[in-house]
């Protein structure tokens, strides 16, 4: 079933970026939508041109009662959530031994505690009405990881594992599950949001630095449009059959093949040692 002509999304993450462009699309195909940012002003010239058919909320995923103050004044003004886009998410590149603790724990709490803990407070509604869609936005680092990206690639594995296991659970139930999978765009990704330790270490200049260093460099320059993958995310959610896993972008797309053709030699490769394990077939 397409989605309806007035459905309701909540979308975290609007201030910039990916989020941002997806809640321009999902207002100008006249949808509703509630468009959260940690700083509530941030959206506020985003919403106002549309009248009622959009609100502008505060919302830092991490803060268990801005989470229920987002979905509760969003049912408030429309009666529902029918899409919850979960968006929001940064980048903390370092490589492993340069982790900092607090860093890294703050990072699952945005990009994977915040994001789980918003479908469980959204689901209820969703079985109740037998329909909804949940989009998370993860990220080609969701299948592949590179040198420095390893906390940030965890989070999105983490975020892939808990949806795989969402579809099944809840398409009994009429509801739809789907992953987004950006390569490089052009947003604050490598800019203004992107964190780094405070102490580099010059073992790995040549692989987590010089990582580092691309991402600067390639800020701004980046292949991917934000509008044309926000058009992508729409079109796709709201089909009748929306897919599981959305790769967007020429770059990330040609990395996720290469991990697949390697993985797929490497089991061909050991295939017969995999089979050893098992025990002997009976006789």
């Amino acid at each position: 079933m397409t989605l309806a002509a007035d459905a309701v999304w909540l979308i975290t993450g609007c201030s910039s970026g990916l989020g941002r462009a997806l809640a321009e699309r999902v207002l100008a195909q006249g949808y509703r939508c509630a468009a959260t940012a940690r700083d509530e002003s941030r959206v506020a010239a985003l919403t106002a041109p549309h009248g009622g058919r959009a609100i502008a909320l505060p919302l830092d995923v991490t803060r268990p009662g801005e989470r229920r103050e987002a979905l509760a004044r969003t049912e408030r003004a429309f009666g529902r959530v029918d899409v919850l886009v979960n968006n929001a998410g940064y980048a903390y590149y370092a490589a492993v031994e340069e982790g900092e603790d607090d860093a890294i724990r703050a990072m699952f709490e945005t990009n994977f505690f915040g994001a789980a803990a918003l479908i469980r407070e959204t689901l209820p509604g969703m079985r109740a009405r037998g329909s909804g869609r949940i989009v998370n936005v993860s990220s080609i680092a969701g299948l592949t990881a590179v040198n420095g990206g390893g906390y940030y690639a965890a989070t999105k594995f983490a975020l892939e594992a808990l949806s795989e296991a969402l579809w099944k659970e809840v398409e009994p139930h009429g509801l739809h599950v789907t992953l987004v999978e950006p390569g490089p765009f052009r947003t604050d990704f490598a800019g203004r949001s992107i964190r780094f330790p405070a102490r580099a270490l010059d073992a790995y200049a040549a692989t987590a630095g010089a990582r580092r260093d691309e991402l600067k460099r390639n800020d701004g320059r980046q292949a991917g449009d934000p509008a044309r993958a926000a058009a992508a995310i729409v079109d796709a959610v709201a089909s009748g059959a929306p897919p599981h896993r959305l790769l967007l972008g020429t770059a990330g797309l040609a990395r996720v093949r290469e991990k697949l053709a390697e993985l797929s030699a490497s089991i061909d490769r050991w295939e017969s040692v995999s089979r050893s394990a098992d025990y002997d077939a009976p006789a």
